[in-house]
């Protein structure tokens, strides 16, 4: 069987930014209805961790995402959402949201 062929990554010392699309939908089902938003954070935060290689006290999310999430109340979150991550050098992941082009 081939090789396949490796992919470009960063290493541990070099920045890496990324987009992904983080689905959220689970978070409507799994907690109660007053929890959903913030189980929902949780979930990013989760997923960046698991995808970019970070501990969960070294993620950043920005307000502009937690508003997003928050926009319709603690009950109503989006199904998904579009954030770009950035992992810096010394270790710390921002998580920013993606505005719709």
């Amino acid at each position: 069987m081939p090789a396949k062929p490796k992919t470009p990554t960063a290493r541990r010392g070099e920045e890496l930014e990324r987009e992904y699309v983080i689905p959220l939908r689970a978070s409507m089902h799994q907690p109660s209805r007053r929890r959903r938003a913030g189980h929902a954070l949780e979930t990013v935060r989760r997923f960046v961790v698991r995808h970019m290689k970070g501990k969960p006290e070294d993620v950043w999310i920005d307000p502009r995402l937690n508003e997003h999430i928050w926009e319709r109340g603690v009950q109503h979150i989006p199904h998904q959402v579009r954030v770009k991550a950035i992992r810096f050098e010394d270790g710390l992941v921002e998580v920013d949201l993606l505005e719709a082009e």
